[in-house]
């Protein structure tokens, strides 16, 4: 048997799973502000795993890819542990917005954060400190807020470090099909993590408001993917598929302004040249073809079907290669 699973006062006996609260600061008036987490304490010892939902307080998917995970997970089968926090941006969830509007601060931008700093700095602070350091790999949640995007996972870590390839490596087995592979900003999760050794993926499920069904089925098969390939928990792993790798983005923007006519979809492997979007005055009469600059995939588009001259309409992945 293990030992006890622990995060501050919320703690689990091996084959046991606890529900509890974490508070991490408190309201205007005085009310707690707290995280809802679980602890999945395995009855046999092995890896611990640590993922979390709702950094960005507008990317709800991958709240609902958590409980679902966590419902199908029996922690009397479960080799290792599971420590998940649901709702990590508190305020900017309830606020229904991507920035904690305390502190007008991206969350993901806060790793590893600070003890007396802001209160998106004082979270991850906590989270990071007491409950990611215990973990062995790493999953952050995400989506492309709002706007429609592709499904994919993002791998945040410069490829001259060791510890890319361990990345790299569970990006492919979550096995959704496209890859980010790109440094990212300071302050992510996704690159926090791995300097303290443990390999980490950004998975971005999609762009909608609420939740979409479709991504976050995707976003459950990649996570027990994950607890499969590394060992958690027992099940056939599948081979992963081929997939597609990308190293950054290409903004495509609208010389004209007026109403868009997509004539490609996201997922689309487009050739240079491929003809993207016509710009269309309110009588239907195109203004403008956008075209693809260079050979890439259709990533992202415009939420709204108009745009202004200057605008980004779509975003484009590229150097593709495949893994």
């Amino acid at each position: 048997m293990g030992d006890v699973l622990k995060v501050e006062h919320i703690e689990a006996e091996p084959g046991q799973r606890r529900d509890g609260y974490l508070t991490v600061g408190e309201m205007q008036d005085n009310s707690p502000v707290r995280l809802p987490m679980v602890l999945g304490n395995g009855a046999e010892p092995g890896p611990a795993l640590y993922m979390q939902a709702t950094s960005d307080g507008d990317e709800l998917n991958g709240i609902a890819v958590i409980r679902r995970v966590l419902k199908r997970l029996d922690p009397a089968a479960l080799k290792g542990r599971v420590i998940a926090t649901l709702i990590v941006n508190f305020h900017a969830f309830h606020a229904g917005e991507s920035l904690n509007p305390v502190d007008g601060k991206k969350m993901n931008r806060c790793f590893p954060g600070r003890k007396e700093g802001t209160s998106s700095e004082r979270v991850a602070y906590r989270l990071f400190h007491r409950a990611v350091k215990q973990a062995d790999y790493c999953i952050d949640l995400h989506q492309g807020g709002v706007r429609p995007m592709i499904d994919e996972v993002r791998v945040r870590v410069d490829r001259r470090k060791r510890i890319h390839r361990a990345c790299m490596e569970m990006a492919r087995v979550f096995d959704i099909g496209y890859i980010l592979d790109c440094r990212g900003p300071d302050g992510q999760l996704a690159r926090a993590a791995p300097d303290e050794g443990i390999p980490t993926i950004d998975p971005e499920l999609g762009g909608c408001h609420g939740w979409d069904e479709g991504s976050i089925r995707k976003g459950v098969s990649g996570v027990e993917n994950i607890l499969k390939h590394y060992g958690f928990i027992e099940g056939r792993v599948q081979t992963p598929r081929r997939q597609f790798v990308v190293d950054g983005f290409l903004s495509l923007i609208a010389a004209r302004g007026g109403f868009l006519e997509y004539r490609a979809a996201l997922y689309d492997y487009l050739q240079k040249g491929h003809p993207v979007a016509d710009v269309t005055d309110p009588f239907g009469r195109v203004l403008e073809t956008v075209s693809a600059p260079q050979d890439s995939i259709f990533w992202a588009r415009s939420l709204r079907p108009m745009v202004a001259s200057g605008e980004a309409l779509a975003m484009l992945g590229k150097n593709v290669r495949h893994v």
